[in-house]
């Protein structure tokens, strides 16, 4: 198997492992404050992610090197599942996981204006599809509500922790140095945890942990665990062998993916004329797997 054959592996399962976060997220927005929910995540992620480094023998000297990387890399997923959870107060779960799959495009944008990574035609092609697909979901198939506008605010405000994430990729891109995916992960984990234990105290202090019902720590520990250490091992693994909007690409299967979940949990799928933009992402991913991989920097470069 080729190293673009082993980021695409990675990325298929990247994408399945995230849909999750939104139907669990979705049960338990209104159960526990956004910044508690996701501190606690990322503190949880960072401990196995460090068993994991310490179990392998793989610490790295050259990764204490510049530590405000991680302060940045932390800050900008940090902002992304806060603003996730904040969002699903509100946005149901499928119409979420269609605003992700406008990632993609805000990646190629942001991809060229920090690594100059170049967008072909077909890829932009793609982009373009994926994102009319979205725009479908989030609007309902509604033309009446696509024409006036009307976003619900969980969409608008999840958007913007979009584009965090869509940042988070390129700016991995340049600023990891050669560390190992669990390394680098670790040391973003545990900044992000820094970053959210100062900024959101007020939150996990005023949180009534032991009286949380289960299904708040079935998601905390699924975020931690799945959603958190797995994806961001996955994430940098496949950002470091793809062009960005390439890695971004597979969120168009989010939306699939969350139908998924949201089948097994008994919540019942979208309407038929919802469906139809959930095939477009699907479209829009195949599109983009058969193109030629645009000329990109050489990993680790910065």
């Amino acid at each position: 198997m080729t190293e673009a054959a082993r980021g695409h592996f990675a990325m298929l399962l990247f994408s399945g492992l995230v849909a999750g976060s939104f139907s669990l997220g979705g049960l338990v927005a209104n159960e526990i404050a956004p910044a508690a929910i996701t501190a606690v995540r990322f503190a949880l992620a960072a401990l196995v992610m460090g068993a994991v480094v310490w179990l392998g023998g793989r610490a790295e000297r050259r990764a204490l090197a510049a530590p405000w990387r991680y302060l940045v890399l932390g800050a900008l997923f940090a902002t992304y599942f806060v603003l996730m959870f904040e969002g699903l107060k509100t946005a149901p779960p499928v119409s979420a996981a269609a605003v992700f799959t406008l990632t993609p495009l805000m990646a190629a944008g942001l991809g060229w204006v920090i690594l100059r990574q170049v967008t072909t035609p077909r890829m932009a092609l793609a982009l373009a599809i994926g994102a009319a697909g979205a725009l479908w979901v989030i609007f309902r198939a509604d033309w009446q509500t696509f024409l006036g506008f009307d976003v619900g605010r969980g969409e608008i405000i999840y958007f913007w922790g979009c584009f965090a994430h869509a940042a988070y990729t390129p700016m991995l891109r340049r600023l990891n140095r050669g560390e190992s995916p669990t390394v680098f992960t670790l040391g973003v984990l545990v900044a992000g945890t820094v970053v959210l234990g100062l900024w959101g105290w007020p939150e996990i202090r005023a949180t009534g942990w032991a009286a949380l019902p289960a299904i708040v720590w079935v998601t905390i520990l699924y975020l931690a665990i799945f959603a958190s250490a797995a994806t961001f091992v996955l994430l940098q693994y496949a950002t470091l062998r793809l062009p960005s909007a390439k890695v971004m690409a597979y969120t168009y299967l989010t939306p699939s993916w969350v139908l998924v979940w949201e089948l097994a949990l008994g919540n019942g799928a979208p309407r038929p004329l919802v469906l139809a933009g959930l095939g477009l992402t699907v479209a829009a991913l195949l599109l983009l797997l058969k193109d030629e991989e645009a000329p990109r920097r050489v990993a680790g470069q910065s």
